[in-house]
């Protein structure tokens, strides 16, 4: 058994839905990765020297730096971007000019205006409360699931009509993210999607790769620990 350390570690933690996404991005190209914990509402002084937006993830590659600024990248997207360049097969970013950049906008669609309704309309009201041993926002949750997420389900859903990924023929960035965000509402909360076939069918193809399924595993693990109940929203 090797006690080598692989060149690539992500700061955060797996219950970010950004984490998994470059965890996934890791495993559907064999890459060799570990995630180190860090607490992102009291992070230490060395991840704030390199989180420039005090977010997760953060990735350091290890063949360039062990400590330090030198070797890091922050902010997911761009994260993916460097493992593509440095792993590029097989590509999750598409050779057809046109569907990369639609699995590009794709991502940065779901990683804003999906995470941001999924996020702070469901994830946060219910599974942040509950960790300050508050009483989850059930209402504010329940208003993003009848309000705010439906003309998000249904863009994506007609974006998704007739076809099997995102963008080509073959599992993109844009499905990655698309997944891993939208799990993370399935984290606190029952997701019916029967109103939306096509996004439905793609969910339920992506959940069953094991660049989906180890990581989210994982997140699900520990929110069960202080959510054993999902929410029904409906």
């Amino acid at each position: 058994m090797s006690d080598t350390k692989p060149d690539i570690v992500i700061y955060g933690s797996p219950v970010s839905p950004f984490v998994r996404k470059v965890a996934g991005v890791c495993i559907e190209k064999d890459v060799p990765f570990e995630i180190e914990g860090v607490n992102v509402f009291d992070p230490p002084q060395w991840f704030k020297d390199i989180s420039p937006m005090k977010r997760i993830p953060v990735m350091r590659d290890r063949s360039i730096a062990e400590e330090g600024v030198a070797g890091t990248i922050a902010d997911s997207s761009a994260i993916c971007a460097y493992i593509e360049r440095k792993h590029p097969a097989p590509s999750l970013y598409c050779a057809d000019a046109f569907a990369h950049g639609r699995a590009v906008f794709l991502e940065e669609y779901v990683d804003t205006s999906l995470a941001m309704a999924g996020g702070l309309g469901i994830f946060r009201p219910i599974f942040f409360a509950v960790t300050k041993g508050e009483e989850p926002d059930v209402a504010k949750a329940k208003e993003a699931w009848s309000k705010t997420l439906p003309p998000i389900f249904a863009f994506l859903d007609k974006e998704l009509e007739g076809r099997t990924f995102c963008a080509e023929d073959t599992v993109s960035i844009a499905d990655i993210s698309l997944t891993c965000v939208l799990m993370q509402i399935a984290l606190v909360a029952e997701m019916p999607l029967g109103d939306y076939p096509a996004l439905a069918a793609h969910y339920e193809r992506m959940i069953a790769r094991p660049s989906i399924a180890g990581p989210y595993a994982k997140a699900d693990k520990m929110i069960r620990k202080a959510l054993p109940e999902r929410f029904d929203l409906t």
